[in-house]
């Protein structure tokens, strides 16, 4: 064999033995396992994943996560409520079915009255309209929120009247029914229906988290999700439901305090927007002769609607300006 040939077989020698060594030795010799177990503790997140060191506390913010992705969906869904969630909302106890005849017949009542008085079939068409339709609906949102409203003035009680009774030893549902037969309406009815939809085997946080359904109020769904991450999660359920009580209470305070500065742009809002009517009446009461053009004359009539319309405008502006959502 000449010089050339043991070259080159000496050559590829050393290529296959080096390529065994950069790739096959490190597995052989446990360098890969190192190397991979340093870059997994470079890493502290995944590493605590990996060793399972960390196994209990992400259970828990999952479960957490989970709880609070339910409840996002749930308040999107509340948002725009049926007619049924409506009228519960509104702590009314009848039908949908006695709501929609209730509303014909008020509706129906109005058009036959316009007509009978001479006023017209579109005049009675409009007011029957506003009957049916109009009237029923600001009836409901009305007592919704005058219910909101007496629900919030007790709810920051009978939260603290739940954290003395776990503070004290009592289980939480032993709680519920203490609020569900001492505390005022509304709270008392709604903490009742809890305790009854917890008797018929819905668990507890559902059962809490479902309030918001009946009471769309942003402190009603604070304390359902405080109830619900509690009974997935655990925690101090009593140290929970003390801030809970701080929250609750400085919003109601903020409430009354924007309320009250908000006052003097109400006060002038209302003399603004009464002000033409009481010009308007005062020159009917002085000058009969001289206002009759706005209804007998059509140019009259054309600039008594486009002011009706111009100073509903600027009511619903200065409406929007006045109230503060949060």
């Amino acid at each position: 064999m000449d010089m050339e040939t043991l070259s080159l077989v000496f050559l590829v020698t050393v290529a296959v033995g080096g390529a065994l060594w950069v790739f096959i030795y490190p597995y052989l010799s446990g360098e890969a396992k190192a190397e991979k177990r340093k870059e997994i503790l470079a890493r502290p997140e995944p590493a605590a994943r990996a060793l399972g060191r960390a196994s209990a506390p992400k259970a828990r913010r999952d479960q957490v996560e989970e709880t609070l992705k339910e409840l996002e969906l749930r308040d999107q869904a509340a948002k725009r409520p049926p007619l049924s969630a409506r009228i519960t909302q509104a702590g009314l106890s009848i039908s949908k079915r006695q709501f929609i005849l209730a509303s014909a017949a008020c509706g129906f009542v109005l058009l036959v009255a316009t007509v009978m008085v001479g006023g017209g079939i579109v005049p009675g068409l409009a007011f029957g309209f506003a009957g049916g339709f109009g009237f029923p609906m600001w009836l409901l949102a009305f007592l919704k929120k005058r219910r909101e409203e007496k629900f919030l003035a007790h709810l920051p009680d009978a939260v603290d009247v739940i954290i003395r009774g776990v503070k004290s030893g009592l289980p939480l549902g032993d709680c519920l029914k203490i609020v569900a037969s001492e505390a005022p309406e509304p709270v008392r009815s709604e903490f009742r229906t809890i305790v009854e939809t917890q008797t018929v085997g819905i668990p507890l946080g559902e059962a809490c988290t479902r309030l918001y359904e009946r009471v769309p109020l942003a402190e009603a769904n604070f304390f359902g999700i405080v109830i619900a991450i509690q009974q997935r999660a655990g925690g101090n359920l009593s140290e929970a439901l003390g801030n809970l009580s701080k929250v609750l209470r400085e919003r109601k305070r903020m409430k009354a305090k924007i309320k009250a500065m908000s006052m003097e742009a109400k006060a002038s809002a209302v003399i603004i927007g009464m002000l033409p009517i009481a010009v308007m009446v005062l020159v009917y009461i002085t000058s009969p002769r001289y206002i009759e053009l706005l209804w007998t004359h059509p140019m009259g009539r054309m600039m008594l609607a486009g002011s009706a319309a111009w100073m509903t405008m600027g009511v619903l502006v200065m409406r929007k300006m006045i109230n503060f959502d949060f």
